[in-house]
């Protein structure tokens, strides 16, 4: 019988056929240190579970959005800490031993400093940003990979099934159990969607829609304003 991973690793993926197999092709090395990748498909069309097949302990099927898919991954995943990646982010060296130092220190949950990659010169300033600004607040984004404990992932309730903010919504709820651990190492994460839409215009619209979300406006609105396709339950 194999032996139970300490920590598995959940990346939720949909339609990632151009990138999943260098982005998991990395995380190998992880593999063999004794870590579990669980890939969570919210329905991919473009065959990305295909080209996956030995690079993944296992592929779960879950209804599309990050919420729900990471949920599922979590479900499946046999770890005691639960790793979430985002299939555009890659681990710094030496992330498994950090994680698992800072739960021995009695951390809960935590997540990394952000770089991102791309040309922009003005990037950098914005990784800076949100790396001060999640040690300041305990508000955390996906693009940091947060990780857990399974029991304090349990209390939180997992990710809200949103089809957006569900990372500054589970670590808000994460905040009122413990403060995270913020790694100083760095995961970097790609900066196409800056890149795509222009950095100034892509910080006006994320803090746009975080203002709108803490004043109650629902995250199925923010969503459909920010181009999101609901999916069919």
């Amino acid at each position: 019988m194999d032996a139970v991973p300490r920590l598995s690793i959940v990346i939720p993926v949909l339609n990632e056929a151009d990138g999943i197999g260098g982005r998991l092709a990395v995380l190998q090395p992880l593999r063999e240190a004794g870590a579990e990748i669980v890939l969570a498909d919210g329905g991919s069309t473009d065959g990305t579970c295909d080209l996956v097949a030995g690079l993944a302990d296992r592929i779960v099927a879950a209804p599309r959005g990050r919420g729900s898919q990471m949920n599922v991954g979590a479900e499946q995943a046999r770890g005691d800490i639960l790793l979430f990646l985002h299939a555009d982010t890659d681990l710094p060296d030496g992330a498994l031993t950090a994680i698992e130092v800072a739960v021995a220190e009695g951390a809960v949950w935590g997540r990394f400093d952000v770089r991102i990659v791309g040309a922009s010169p003005l990037l950098p300033v914005v990784a800076t940003l949100m790396n001060w600004r999640s040690r300041l607040t305990g508000i955390a984004t996906g693009d940091q990979a947060i990780f857990a404990t399974r029991e304090a992932f349990a209390r939180a309730g997992g990710f809200p099934d949103i089809p957006l903010m569900e990372d500054i919504a589970f670590s808000s709820a994460m905040c009122r159990i413990a403060r995270p651990a913020c790694l100083a190492a760095r995961v970097a994460t790609s900066g196409r969607r800056w890149e795509k839409h222009g950095v100034w215009r892509t910080i006006a619209m994320m803090w746009w829609l975080r203002l709108r979300f803490w004043l109650g406006v629902s995250p199925q609105t923010l969503a459909r304003k920010y181009g999101y396709v609901p999916r069919n339950d």
